[in-house]
């Protein structure tokens, strides 16, 4: 009799054992893969891929809740596996795309460069054309303004006189600017001013000279010769 109880009671354990819900192993693992990537955001990223995961994952929640544990695990297996890829995925997306920026800030950098060597080109070469036009503007000033004092000059009647100031000899008065302004042509002073000039070495202070204003060619020549031949000194 005792004999037959035990085996009843053995017997009710293992219906009792096949019939107990099995809880499932990959669950909690499943879980935390699948909040790791969407808290890392790739399912803004992978949006296809990361929709697939969580399909999966509800699947095996909802044959978890039926008690199909060995059920459930296949899929939360699966889950893992596809967190894990899906996980991979994004940070090799992740450093392609940080790859990516640090390329473009490059390119960026570079052509902010480029545009202000060229900025820096441009400025150089405009303040070059513009002190090259400021120096050809004051080079023609400078040509106006003289060849307005040779036209007053021109204009400007030669005086016919000098009077002799103190220091002064024949060259120095023959090299003024309105007598002749070349000292070998002292000889026209000379020659012309003979009943005042004994000596063209020694003229004195208030003495009133012609200044020959007629001289021919031919005169010039002959005084410049005769002042190459007989020096003043």
């Amino acid at each position: 009799m005792g004999r037959k109880i035990t085996l009843i009671v053995t017997l009710a354990l293992v219906i009792a054992a096949c019939t107990t819900p099995v809880t499932p192993r990959w669950r909690q693992d499943a879980r935390l893969i699948y909040d790791r990537v969407r808290l890392d955001g790739a399912d803004k990223v992978f949006p296809a891929d990361y929709r697939s995961l969580e399909e999966v994952l509800l699947k095996g929640e909802e044959l978890a809740s039926k008690g199909e544990g060995g059920e459930a695990d296949k899929y939360f297996l699966l889950a893992m596996n596809k967190g894990n890829l899906l996980e991979k995925e994004f940070i090799t997306e992740q450093q392609r795309r940080r790859a990516e920026a640090e390329r473009l800030q490059a390119d960026k950098e570079k052509q902010e460069r480029a545009r202000q060597k060229a900025l820096l080109e441009e400025q150089r070469r405009v303040a070059q054309a513009r002190a090259e036009a400021e120096a050809k503007a004051e080079a023609e000033a400078l040509a106006r303004k003289r060849q307005e004092k040779l036209r007053i000059q021109r204009e400007k009647p030669l005086p016919a006189y000098h009077t002799v100031k103190r220091g002064e000899s024949l060259p120095q008065i023959a090299s003024q600017q309105d007598v002749y302004n070349d000292a070998t042509l002292w000889p026209l002073i000379y020659r012309a001013n003979r009943d005042q000039i004994s000596d063209p070495r020694h003229i004195w202070p208030g003495q009133v000279f012609r200044i020959p204003r007629n001289a021919t060619r031919e005169d010039i020549q002959e005084a410049r010769r005769y002042a190459q031949e007989k020096p003043l000194h």
